[in-house]
């Protein structure tokens, strides 16, 4: 008995995208219209495939007002020719609530088509958002704490020094034991605050670059937030401007608001009681300007060419003995490298300190 013929490889595509999870889908861009929608957008977009296949427009509509803009420039890009691998943008439903969907588009030249698929994200997102509010507020409690910590053990470890140096080579023998355990105890925990800052930063940075779409007024007020709480704690007054509600970048948040968090620790450690740290964004037409500033004891002159070196001599103790995490402004650099940037200071000794951190709009 003769085989039956195959079917056709459109078959068993059209049969998988009706009953995949993602929203699949093909536009075309001469009608501008959708020439295919899959049962997917309706769970999705909350509304039938006939009305969006008849009426593109309004798909747009419901398109977040902040994320529009985005989406219409990543639509010109594709048009283009540009490779765009996936984009993030959220939309607005009749009940006012609000999903966040990734959209992975594909231009198909010759046949005039966009296709691709979109999926929703609003519970992963939401995630991650949580998992990086925690993370700040753990790095704003690390830095604070080794801040608190460090000032007084190194105030143990200099006390201590100079009451082995009272007690002389002659002093009771006894006494003389217990110093140099109060000695060797403060300074093995400076040396221990040292390295667990250290190690929670560079492990950070080790880990692969993992972009998305970042309202960094928002990132930054929250994390502003933390250090907020901790004005008495930390004896500093902490101040944040934005020059709007929302700017948006494509970031890897977690790593670059850890080293915007190491950033304000330095600011931390080099501004004595009753200091000012200002966070601020600046928005141009292309680029992003970010600000830490304090109104601490300034950086030296003769650090200021080596300081973004990997092994610098530039490495001080804080204004209370907090330890130096050492390799922290060379990875601080990497990191906005690796998204594009540049970073630079401006400082005068007795003055403060200024750094600059200045980002792509992409």
């Amino acid at each position: 008995m003769p085989l039956e013929s195959p079917a056709s490889p459109n078959h068993f595509l059209n049969a998988l995208a009706e009953r995949t999870a993602p929203v699949v889908f093909a536009y075309d861009t001469a009608s501008g219209r959708f020439s295919y929608l899959n049962p997917a957008f309706e769970k999705v977009w909350h509304r039938t495939r006939q009305s969006a296949m008849g009426n593109p427009a309004s798909l747009l509509r419901m398109v977040h007002p902040e994320d529009r803009r985005h989406l219409e420039e990543v639509y010109r890009e594709l048009l283009e020719g540009a490779i765009v691998k996936e984009t993030e943008f959220r939309i607005v439903l009749r009940d006012k609530s609000e999903r966040w969907v990734c959209l992975k588009p594909l231009l198909l030249e010759d046949e005039g088509l966009i296709t691709g698929y979109a999926e929703d994200i609003t519970a992963a997102k939401r995630y991650n958002d949580n998992l990086k509010k925690f993370s700040d507020k753990k790095n704003s409690i690390l830095n604070i704490l080794s801040h608190d910590l460090a000032g007084p053990l190194a105030m143990i470890h200099s006390l201590s020094q100079v009451l082995a140096e009272d007690l002389g080579p002659d002093g009771d023998g006894e006494v003389r034991k217990v110093i140099g355990l109060i000695e060797r105890s403060s300074q093995q925990g400076m040396r221990l605050i040292q390295e667990f800052i250290r190690q929670e930063f560079l492990e950070s940075s080790k880990v692969e670059l993992i972009k998305r779409r970042v309202d960094l007024v928002q990132a930054l007020r929250e994390i502003m937030e933390e250090y907020g709480q901790t004005q008495q704690m930390t004896g500093k007054a902490f101040r944040f401007h934005a020059p709007g509600e929302s700017v948006y970048l494509s970031l890897d948040d977690n790593k670059f608001m850890q080293a915007v968090n190491n950033l304000i620790s330095n600011a931390i450690k080099f501004t004595p009681d009753g200091g000012q740290i200002t966070v601020s964004l600046e928005e141009g037409e292309e680029t992003v300007l970010l600000k830490v500033e304090d109104t601490g004891m300034g950086i030296p002159e003769k650090y200021h060419a080596t300081l973004f070196d990997k092994f610098t001599n530039a490495r001080r103790p804080g204004l209370k003995g907090e330890p130096s995490v050492g390799l922290g402004m060379s990875i601080i650099r990497t990191i906005v490298e690796w998204h594009q940037g540049r970073i630079w200071f401006e400082s005068e000794e007795g003055k403060g300190t200024c750094f600059y951190i200045e980002l792509p709009k992409q």
